[in-house]
């Protein structure tokens, strides 16, 4: 491979440096390189006739290079990757589309904003609207940073203390221009506090691979005192970002980004460059760079495991199979100390001899703001030099840079003594961690349980009292007036059809749909439910989403006559993705000894008899979620058979609790057996039922398929039979009663309001027989 750095600072010397290792590349060229890149084996610096794209393009193409590297951000912004692509050269590095996420800083925050990813509040204004950015400082309620949208070399960004610094700041970058062109728009965003870290991560448009998390110096003074620099040091891993942190960034910034970039028709082919504020509520962007940082990449080349080829890292990204290469890197920590010209970020002096002495083998000197002047080598700009170190530990590697800073010297050498002092502190001035901070508050779950016990009070029956708050739920069985009782229990949950609550922000069904699934299976062993349960896990406790959750626990304990006595709240970070939760119920009931279900005297000729269902209950709905996803419709789009609401309102309708309607039956001693229509449809749930040696037909024709399910078919090209061992199809509970009652337990039923069908017959011959499917077709 013969590959083309543009740039001339101490990125660039590094980048050469590592790629130099690898035995694919034959030469590396600089454009324009410094005084230090041409030093580097295998490596020349060349000057092009111009800046102009055309004459990098005609060098590129005289000297036959194979891919090309941008360092900086400006070529990328202004369309570099085009040109090459023109004449068939690869660029790692993204379009002129994508290269806006660095270039317009209005661009970057819509786009997080459309996404969700997690960054600052802000306002964009465009600089003829000082008026009402000034309107809005005064009533945001919060500090605010200030931020020229264009690129402005690193300095473009104000932190104002106050309300009348901020629209002094305003003034200067709106009406004074001193950011010039960059300061054509302005963001103003809240100031987020924390520590700060920068994540590289190289991408295809595709994967996404993170190298460790730096921490950097923009200060030019010790403590972080005086101007902002274009950074003055820099050490990785950041101890900060520990792997909780990393996982975050990589699931809610990272991924979301680059999926976020393709969906929108630019993806991002590169190195994305990230700054972070890691806050209290976790991880949030303040920008996005689109090239490899400086002074991170010193350390990081330094990071990179001895066997990690970055050619090939780079050839693999522009040819989009990152997922094949091996991105590794060693243990240990690097650190980079900037030495700049005396008098930067302000006006210096250039020329100044530059003098390197033996430095030890764990430290390299990258060259940035020098060039040769004959046989020597001087100082050209503003940040001269990156000393930088690899050690087993971050003060062993400090120790070895500070040595190296030693060995290099000009006149007005500048630096800081104080890199990685954030890493260095003493612990014991450490904020000490809380609980809260682990990502559990208790005070989210007291909350909890105020808000919920009005509700759960509404669950009262004789037995219970239904106060929660103590360590277990108590319940007087006696007071029920059961003769002979025996207790009967049941556990389920409900299953995927949580995701289509997620998806929606629709949460007040889902527990009525809990406690459905339960009591209906003690209703089957002819049980009155007595008392529930309920478990409700999460990652972060959302008091509002978890409070409607729990009031329609607590209705669907009302509807089925059974007190909710007790549950448990799990906040556990880290297990669920956030915004997703987990429930599990748990129900008992009683019947008297004499008339639990299913009866031994079940035999060929008993009629069953089918309730209607609601809707599709609480099962099959990975299935009914891969239909619709194939559908061409969404969950908020309007529903095909209930026009008047969304189909993800009319797919969550609650299961149907049959209890009051069935009670009756039951105790009169009317019911041979019953079988709750879940999982598995007719073909799986009414076997449970029969004795041995017996089984059933099941006529389809009997009753109307519901449109839901004739949805799904039509969709999904789901067969009748399979629909039968899938979904409840418009039937959701099954009674077996002997044919001389057939019409007095109809009769009860409909008046009781329910919906009845005569739908087959137990037969001799094991298993179901399901017949009339043909008036299921579609």
């Amino acid at each position: 491979m013969r590959i083309l750095i543009l740039g001339s600072g101490g990125r660039e010397h590094a980048l050469a440096w590592k790629i130099s290792q690898s035995p694919s590349v034959e030469q590396i060229l600089v454009c324009p390189g410094n005084g230090g890149t041409s030093q580097v084996p295998k490596t020349k610096n060349v000057i092009a006739a111009s800046s102009d794209f055309r004459d990098l393009v005609q060098l590129a193409v005289a000297e036959q290079i194979s891919l090309v590297l941008p360092g900086p951000e400006q070529p990328l912004v202004d369309g570099v990757e085009s040109s090459f692509r023109k004449v068939g050269i690869p660029v790692f590095g993204p379009t002129q589309l994508a290269a806006r996420m660095e270039g317009s800083k209005a661009f970057s925050k819509a786009f997080m904003e459309r996404h969700s990813i997690p960054t600052a509040k802000f306002r964009t204004f465009p600089s003829s609207d000082f008026d009402r950015a000034s309107e809005y400082v005064k009533s945001c309620g919060f500090q605010v940073v200030l931020k020229a949208s264009g690129l402005a070399a690193g300095k473009g960004v104000l932190i104002p203390s106050s309300v009348d610094e901020a629209i002094a700041g305003l003034k200067e970058i709106m009406i004074n221009n001193v950011f010039g062109a960059a300061g054509n728009e302005v963001v103003v965003e809240e100031l987020l506090t924390g520590p700060e870290i920068s994540v590289l991560a190289f991408s295809d448009g595709y994967t996404v691979v993170p190298l460790p998390a730096a921490q950097d110096h923009k200060r030019i003074g010790e403590g972080d005192t005086g101007p902002n620099t274009g950074g003055m040091g820099a050490y990785a891993p950041a101890p900060v970002a520990t792997p909780e942190v990393m996982d975050r960034i990589n699931r809610e910034v990272l991924q979301p980004t680059i999926a976020g970039m393709r969906k929108e028709g630019y993806p991002f082919l590169g190195m994305l460059f990230t700054g972070f504020m890691l806050t209290p509520s976790g991880p949030r962007v303040l920008e996005y760079n689109v090239r490899f940082g400086d002074p991170e990449t010193e350390a990081l080349m330094l990071l990179l495991a001895e066997e990690t080829d970055l050619a090939a890292i780079l050839l693999a990204c522009v040819e989009r199979r990152l997922d094949s290469v091996n991105v590794k890197a060693r243990e240990g920590v690097a650190v980079s100390v900037i030495l700049a010209s005396e008098g930067y970020p302000g006006s210096y002096e250039k020329g100044k001899k530059i003098e390197v002495g033996e430095v030890p083998r764990n430290v390299v000197v990258f060259h940035a703001g020098t060039s040769a002047a004959g046989d020597e080598v001087v100082t050209s700009g503003g940040r001269v030099i990156a000393v930088t170190a690899h050690a087993a530990t971050l003060q062993e590697a400090l120790d070895a840079a500070y040595l190296g800073v030693d060995q290099v010297n000009f006149d007005g050498k500048t630096f800081r003594r104080d890199i990685a002092h954030r890493a260095l502190a003493d612990t014991s001035s450490a904020p000490k961690l809380t609980y809260a901070q682990a990502g559990v508050s208790v005070d989210a779950g007291n909350s909890l349980v105020e808000t919920i016990k009005p509700f759960v009070r509404a669950t009262r029956r004789s037995g219970a009292d239904a106060e929660i708050g103590g360590f277990g739920g108590v319940f007087d069985l006696k007071a029920t007036g059961f003769k002979d009782p025996v207790l009967v229990s049941g556990t389920d949950g409900v299953g995927t059809k949580l995701k289509v609550a997620f998806e929606t922000g629709i949460h007040d069904f889902v527990g009525i749909d809990l406690v459905a699934m339960s009591v209906n299976d003690l209703l089957v062993q002819g049980a009155e439910p007595l008392y529930f349960l309920d478990y409700f896990a999460c990652s972060k406790l959302d008091v509002a989403v978890a409070s409607r959750v729990i009031k329609g626990i607590a209705e669907g304990c009302r509807i089925s006559g059974c007190a909710l006595i007790g549950g448990e709240t799990a906040e556990m970070p880290g297990m669920y993705h956030e915004g997703d939760y987990d429930l599990a119920g748990f129900a008992v009931g009683a019947v008297e000894r004499s008339l639990i279900l299913p009866r031994s005297d079940i035999a060929p000729g008993d009629v069953l008899l089918g309730l209607s269902s609601s809707g599709l209950h609480s099962n099959g709905f990975s299935l009914v979620r891969k239909v619709i996803s194939i559908s061409g419709l969404t969950f908020s789009s309007p529903c095909p058979w209930k026009s008047e609401t969304t189909l993800g309102e009319a797919i969550l309708e609650p299961t149907k609790i049959y209890v009051k309607q069935l009670l009756p039956v039951v105790q009169a001693g009317l019911v041979k057996g019953m079988s709750h229509i879940t999982g598995g449809g007719f073909l799986e749930n009414i076997p449970r039922v029969l004795p041995k040696g017996t089984g059933c037909y099941v006529d389809a024709s009997q009753w109307e398929l519901p449109a839901t399910f004739r949805f799904l078919m039509k969709h999904g090209g789901v067969e009748p039979l399979e629909m039968a061992r899938t979904f409840n199809n418009g039937i959701g509970m099954v009674l077996v009663v002997d044919d001389t009652v057939v019409t007095q337990v109809m009769q009860v039923l409909r008046e009781a309001g329910e919906t009845v069908y005569r739908i087959g017959e137990v037969t001799d011959k094991t298993g179901v027989e399901m017949r009339g499917l043909d008036a299921w077709k579609v």
